[in-house]
This record gives structure tokens, sequence and C-alpha cells, in this order.
């Protein structure tokens, strides 16, 4: 059974009128775990859509998604946020992160809403940052840090939940190219110690290319999937 399975879905928005827009018309795929997929495409292409609605952030309007076998539409809002919080970790383009927080405190957060106890939560938080090289910035404050620390941070926040899925949307996007590699090799990392299932959003053909799997989306539909190696980015 594939860990992620989508079965014709579609995403409306203004359904029936004639301003209708179908963010997603269709979509059917699957994806198994370990797998490091790319899902790619220009502004307005659908992924983002997608990525909400596989990281159970939004509702399909039509159709079947299954998540590790369970329906998603049958889910109740403690069902989801449970997902969100321990089976799914997220890695946003604008970090996200608390500025009233240290480095540290801000890995703590999705542990202190799975219940973690105050020391054995330090020792995860701190391990997640030692494990993206930030073990020098416990303390430091977002304001403090380069876009590539904070980005950094993220990943630890996303990584401490021990998560199995990581969703990254446009995480090297606000990063220079010397800096998204290395965000991109920590998620390689990732991917081969600990088989997390990487799920890539980019616009970037480069940032794609680090991926097994390449999807490519445009007008809410899936016009490519194929092994990396089988196209020319």
């Amino acid at each position: 059974m594939s860990l992620i399975q989508l079965d014709r879905i579609y995403k409306l928005y203004n359904e029936g009128q004639d301003n209708e827009v179908r963010a997603l018309n269709g979509v059917t795929l699957s994806i198994d775990r370990g797998e490091f997929v790319a899902i790619i495409g220009s502004s307005g292409s659908g992924k983002s859509t997608l990525m909400n609605i596989l990281g159970c952030l939004d509702l399909p309007s039509r159709g079947v998604y299954r998540l590790n076998g369970k329906l998603a539409s049958q889910m109740r809002d403690d069902e989801l946020s449970h997902i969100r919080n321990v089976e799914i970790g997220f890695i946003f383009q604008g970090y996200n992160l608390i500025p009233a927080l240290d480095a540290l405190e801000n890995v703590e957060l999705p542990l202190i809403y799975q219940g973690v106890g105050g020391e054995r939560r330090l020792q995860i938080a701190r391990e997640a940052l030692e494990r993206v090289g930030l073990g020098d910035r416990l303390h430091n404050y977002p304001s403090q840090m380069s876009g590539g620390q904070q980005q950094r941070v993220a990943i630890a926040r996303a990584i401490s939940t021990g998560a199995p899925i990581l969703m990254a949307d446009e995480p090297t996007g606000a990063l220079d190219s010397k800096t998204g590699a290395q965000v991109l090799e920590i998620l390689h990392q990732l991917h081969r110690e600990r088989g997390t299932t990487i799920l890539l959003i980019t616009h970037d053909n480069k940032v794609a290319a680090a991926a097994e799997r390449i999807i490519r989306i445009a007008d809410g539909q899936i016009v490519v999937d194929c092994p990396r190696e089988e196209i020319a980015l």
C-alpha cells in the first residue's frame, strides 16, 4: 500500500460560477514510503494547493485522499491536527520562526504540543539543531541569524518530532545558491539516514534535480511523472 494515494483530486473555487477556478483538476498520484519527490511547477500551476492537501492543511473539493491507508475526508479535526504535528514535518520558504524565541525554543514548540517532558524535549531539540550544524547557535534569536541559519532552525524543528514525511515548500527560495545547496544536502542526509519521505515543492528546475522522482504540474494537472534520470531539467 502506498503511503500517499490521491485518486482524481479536484480543488475548485467559485464552483459552478463563471469565474470558477480549478486549482487542481483531477490529480491521481501515489507516493511510496522513503521516496524523494520533487513537485515542480510555475506560479499558479497548483503545486502549493497540492501540497496543502497532501499535508492535510486543506481538503479537496472532490476525489479521494488516503494517507497511510486512512481517508483524510473522514478524519476528525483532532486526527488531522495529530497528523500535522506528528506524521508530517513542514519547511516553508518564510521559515515561520517565532521572533521572541531563540533557536532551541523554536525547535521545542512542536514537542510541547506533543506533550514531551522538559528534559527530554531539550535533549531532542538540541540534537536536532546539532544535526543541522547549529549546535553553537542554540540561544540565538532569528534576528541574530542569517537566512540560511534560520532555514536550518526550521528544518531542525520539522525533524525534531521524528515525522516520517517531510514537506518542503520552496525551502531554498530566499537563499543564495551556496546556502540553498547546503539545505538540500541536509534533506538528502535525512532521506539517506532516516528513510524520510521527502516532498520538495519548487518552481526551480535546479532545485528539483536534487530529487529522485520528478512530478511536474501545470494548470492543476500532472503533466510529467518520472524518475529524475528520465527527464532533462
